[in-house]
């Protein structure tokens, strides 16, 4: 394998993970380490994968490794949003049957979550809110009337929502129409991933701050885990790792890294929520798929994200400079929507990183005997990793159902992706012009 790979560099200023208490000292990879199973990867696929592994199999040892905290990736950085409904490229898919196995492991794995959310009385603002999906001009509109038809045809239930009753919701009169769909559930998401950390089986073991440089044959069919200060011998591994997957050297050149961005205003005061004039506890997300995702959270702070970068080597792709940049569009994006709210700040603005793929397909499986793999999200990453890593878990402990054949008819192998410096060329080409494209949206 590789002897060096791009680890994860993520920005210190996500909103979410700052507003956590303090975490509790973490325990590190030192020394030699043996396990049963090694999972690496602490977000939703990965606590996923070890909670069930611990399950099935209590008396095993099991290591969850995670190259930051728990909560500072991806899965702590994203907007909020346990969706239901596949993305609109999964919804346009030609065959019933296959959107309606996504449906269903998406909701099976929104029940999972609820259920350990109720079961160890973890506090990250879940809601069942639903979602709006919201257009401002024509471009948005026409989008708009394109879902209701996939809507239609997968036989889900949805209501046009107008203006007034809109406005009365979000605070703002610049949409001009919706769609609601009941199905999304709203949280914290760093709050989330550390409760369900927090919450690990007994004979799970976490390892934070460990990130995993190089994985090695033992010579013996089982693996050897390099880290920094210590190792893990183990003869299956989980790869709950997302676009660092490739880092391992598996899944080359068929992953595009992309990171979006968020920004969060402190929370309102008493009279600033008089001149919002909306409810709280909602979110909003684009018709025209490059327009602004909009988000009131229960301790009333307003989010705003847009705005996608190719990063080919994750959060080092990124710089102080380039997210202030991303700040003044945020700005924009802000005061298009509420002007009232002028003199209220932006506290953090942040980027997360999550693999695509050109085919829109998501990997899982076996890479190689004794590695496993759930990879690329195509960025529906809380209820496709919470299911994708509960499913992988029971594949490599031999626990078939009906949930495992549906997760393994809905995947595939990740398209090749052009080769550099063209795949880059490309990626930003369309980025910028979808950006151009959907400004009326912004």
């Amino acid at each position: 394998m590789n002897n060096k790979i791009n680890l994860p560099n993520d920005d210190r200023s996500c909103g979410w993970y700052a507003a956590l208490p303090p975490r509790p000292d973490c325990k590190r990879l030192q020394g030699e380490q043996r396990a049963d199973y090694a999972v690496i990867g602490a977000g939703y696929a990965g606590l996923a994968a070890a909670r069930r592994l611990a399950e099935h199999l209590p008396e095993a040892r099991i290591l969850l490794v995670d190259a930051q905290r728990v909560g500072e990736g991806a899965s702590g950085r994203n907007s909020g949003f346990a969706i239901d409904l596949p993305h609109k490229f999964s919804l346009e898919h030609p065959d019933p049957a296959h959107k309606q196995r996504l449906l269903g492991l998406n909701r099976t794995a929104i029940s999972q979550l609820q259920g350990l959310i109720e079961r160890y009385g973890i506090a990250c603002q879940w809601s069942h809110a639903g979602k709006y999906q919201g257009a401002v001009g024509p471009r948005g509109l026409a989008y708009l009337e394109h879902f209701e038809h996939l809507l239609r045809d997968l036989g889900e239930p949805y209501r046009w929502v107008e203006r007034a009753e809109l406005g009365g919701v979000l605070g703002t009169g610049h949409y001009s129409r919706a769609i609601f769909t009941p199905g999304c559930y709203l949280m914290q998401p760093a709050a989330l991933v550390a409760g369900l950390a927090d919450s690990l089986p007994a004979n799970v073991e976490l390892l934070e701050e460990s990130p995993i440089q190089r994985l090695e044959r033992d010579g013996q069919g089982g693996w050897i885990l390099h880290g920094r200060n210590g190792h893990i011998c183990t003869p299956q591994v989980l790869l709950a790792t997302s676009i660092f997957t490739q880092e391992f050297g598996y899944l080359r050149n068929r992953l595009l890294p992309v990171m979006t961005f968020a920004s969060w205003t402190r929370p309102l005061s008493d009279a600033e929520m008089a001149a919002y004039g909306g409810q709280l506890d909602w979110g909003l997300t684009p018709a025209d798929h490059a327009g602004t995702t909009v988000r009131m959270t229960q301790d009333r702070r307003l989010i705003i994200r847009n705005t996608y970068k190719h990063v080919p080597k994750y959060g080092s792709s990124t710089s102080d400079g380039m997210r202030e940049q991303i700040r003044v569009g945020h700005r924009r994006s802000l005061l298009a929507r509420y002007p009232q709210l002028a003199e209220v700040p932006f506290t953090h603005t942040w980027g997360g990183v999550y693999a695509i793929s050109r085919n829109f397909t998501n990997f899982f499986g076996e890479l190689e005997p004794g590695v496993h793999a759930s990879a690329c999200d195509n960025g529906v990453g809380v209820a496709w990793g919470t299911i994708s890593g509960t499913m992988l878990a029971d594949q490599v402990v031999g626990a078939e159902s009906q949930q495992l054949r549906d997760i393994r008819a809905v995947t595939g192998m990740p398209s090749l992706n052009p080769p550099e410096p063209f795949l880059g060329l490309g990626v930003r080409s369309r980025i910028r012009l979808a950006s151009w494209s959907s400004r009326s949206e912004l």
